[in-house]
């Protein structure tokens, strides 16, 4: 079996930046097994699966896996796979794709980047002491959560993001979560950092869900519907980031890198 491949650097302009995820369309859904063995194959942090939908309001479904696991939502992988659909037809302004766990999401045009709207998951306040003992912060910080496993660590400043060297053992013993570490930018209204080593990732590179729980709290904070972001991996990238109703709608361009086929026995 011949399954087409592309690999696509998102929230970037330039190769070898921002976040690599793996598009893969197939003409029907395969056993979930085979998805999570062709995602540990790839070894990216994440891959996306697209297979077209029956449904008048999606264009196509979409799912996500990382090397070890299915996840519930995916900012990265989404873009990438808005770029995938939308770079080889342009006649389209955008497409939409069905998700089993986060809803509709949608990738549309704008300049010569894209817009992608995710949910708005709004995080509340929590002790997270196991969280912050293994990011090595200090105990007195504000700490949230959501739901959906993101725990948010705010801290003062970007140097401060910037210097927290996690103990990644600890991370994982939490489980399969993602744990953020955000604060007040130097260019940009947000930095941000993320770690999910219980589902794969010790650190991630540049994550639109974990946008989706920071943008809320920021916005309220800071008293403004728009912001920009950065996140301060080694590879790095920079997103435009909005409030709009329920939405989190993130801004950011993408680069193909690679393109095959992969071959499945």
């Amino acid at each position: 079996m011949r399954i087409p491949f592309a690999q696509i650097d998102a929230f970037t302009d330039t190769p070898f930046a921002g976040n690599p995820a793996a598009v893969m369309p197939l003409a029907a859904w395969l056993d979930d097994a085979v998805l999570q063995r062709i995602a540990a194959e790839n070894n990216l942090s994440e891959t996306a699966f697209i297979v077209p939908s029956a449904d008048s309001d999606a264009e196509f479904e979409l799912r996500w896996f990382t090397p070890t696991n299915e996840v519930v939502m995916c900012g990265h992988a989404t873009l990438a796979s808005g770029h995938f659909v939308l770079s080889s037809d342009y006649t389209l302004d955008r497409v939409r794709f069905r998700t089993r766990q986060a809803g509709l999401l949608e990738v549309s045009r704008r300049d010569d980047g894209y817009l992608l709207a995710l949910p708005a998951w709004v995080p509340s306040p929590k002790p997270l002491p196991e969280i912050v003992e293994a990011l090595g912060v200090d105990p007195a910080v504000e700490t949230l959560w959501h739901e959906h496993r993101y725990g948010v660590v705010v801290l003062e400043s970007e140097d401060q993001v910037r210097a927290v060297d996690p103990d990644f053992r600890k991370l994982a013993q939490q489980g399969d979560w993602l744990a953020i570490v955000t604060a007040p930018g130097d260019t940009t209204d947000i930095v941000s950092r993320a770690f999910a080593p219980g589902g794969g990732i010790d650190e991630d590179p540049v994550t639109g869900s974990a946008h989706a729980v920071v943008v809320p709290y920021w916005a309220q904070r800071l008293g403004r519907d728009r912001l920009t972001a950065y996140q301060a991996s080694a590879r790095g990238g920079r997103l435009t980031c909005s409030l709009e109703g329920d939405r989190v709608v993130l801004g950011g361009s993408c680069v193909t890198v690679i393109e095959g086929t992969f071959l499945l026995p």
